[in-house]
């Protein structure tokens, strides 16, 4: 059986402040987007989009619903990396099997950004 379904290509956080959180994303991930209107913000990160859109809902008022997994190299690194930009660790970093560990940081605005080292994940 094929699969429609061609892989992750955007994950958008919901942010009270652009401004703000443009400047914390591209700290946070180390890069500045590359499409920048009032109603959304894009980054490329590593291929993949990252996109923010404005939406007044307070961070204490969200309720988590969708979680996103970032790949990295180095989880420790990349949540100390996050918490020194004003994240707070929500999943401290867990081995889920193997050598994969997941990690869970919030924004100031309250969304939830995964974080994974996995050495199996594979492009096609």
């Amino acid at each position: 059986m094929s699969s429609n379904i061609l892989g992750l290509r955007t994950t958008i956080y919901m942010v009270a402040d652009l401004e703000k959180a443009k400047a914390w994303y591209s700290d946070a991930f180390g890069t500045k987007p590359y499409f920048d209107q009032p109603s959304y913000v894009g980054f490329n990160v590593a291929g993949y989009e990252l996109g923010l859109m404005p939406d007044e809902t307070p961070a204490d008022g969200k309720a988590g619903t969708v979680l996103t997994y970032w790949g990295v190299e180095n989880i420790e690194e990349a949540v100390a990396h996050f918490v020194a930009l004003g994240a707070s660790v929500v999943e401290k970093p867990t081995n889920v099997g193997g050598e994969i560990v997941v990690a869970g940081v919030s924004d100031p605005w309250g969304n939830v950004v995964g974080l994974i080292y996995n050495p199996e994940f594979k492009l096609p």
